[in-house]
């Protein structure tokens, strides 16, 4: 109520001084109050999250029925939130069930891709997580596994510590380790380090039947974010 109250006051001033002052006064009046309007410049550190696939791309289908497209988002949102609450400026690649493919084109997916991509390099962020499932012919695989380009030195230092801080949090015997890539899309073509979080197997029946729950999204997003945060005090050193 008081900085309503100031402002309220602030404009009956200015608009005194508009009968009573010179015109350069009242300018001057007019570009105080003007530059006190003005946002302040954001320093946050800016991250990407990308919930992979979504629209017409369903991802990986559970033995259980869940579409990995769904546990991609809900997992992503969870880890923004908590991402934000450290001061970060999170972009997300989608929010909602949609793909980001440009209507009318004949390759969806890789106009989707692509897309990402782009939205990437215009957020300029520190680092970049997308989230995905995994799935294997073999039912008994499970645990939630890294991927980074093999290029990549800062990509492969995010990973093993995103890999090292899944291990710690979510404690199911998983001893999978980080591992390299040169051909996924994102990993070939991001501008900045980006890793990808295979969460868990959708063809395993215990896993699959946790990655729909609430209790172990969270968890989930969780490690992601403490993984996160690990690594950008690495840079920031």
């Amino acid at each position: 109520m008081k900085k309503r109250y100031f402002n309220v006051v602030f404009a009956i001033l200015v608009l005194c001084s508009m009968l009573l002052l010179s015109d350069k006064s009242v300018e001057t009046m007019k570009h105080m109050f003007s530059r006190s309007k003005q946002p302040k410049e954001d320093h946050r550190l800016t991250v990407v999250i990308d919930a992979g696939h979504g629209g017409f791309d369903p991802g990986k289908v559970g033995v259980n029925g869940a579409l990995e497209k769904d546990i991609n988002l809900s997992i992503a949102m969870k880890l923004k939130d908590l991402l934000e609450l450290n001061d970060l400026k999170v972009v997300m690649l989608r929010t909602t069930d949609e793909a980001l493919h440009t209507e009318g084109v004949s390759n969806k997916k890789a106009s989707d891709l692509k897309k990402r991509v782009q939205l990437m390099a215009e957020a300029n962020p520190v680092l970049a997580v997308s989230i995905h499932q995994n799935s294997f012919p073999q039912e008994s695989s499970y645990g939630s596994q890294v991927f980074y380009y093999t290029e990549s030195e800062q990509g492969k230092e995010f990973a093993q510590i995103m890999q090292a801080t899944l291990k710690e949090c979510i404690t199911d015997g998983n001893h999978r380790l980080e591992k390299p890539n040169k051909d996924y899309y994102l990993l070939k073509k991001s501008t900045c380090p980006l890793i990808i979080v295979e969460c868990g197997f959708l063809s395993n029946h215990k896993e699959a039947d946790l990655l729909v729950t609430e209790k172990y999204q969270r968890e989930m997003a969780w490690a992601i974010h403490l993984g996160v945060m690990r690594y950008l005090n690495t840079i920031e050193q």
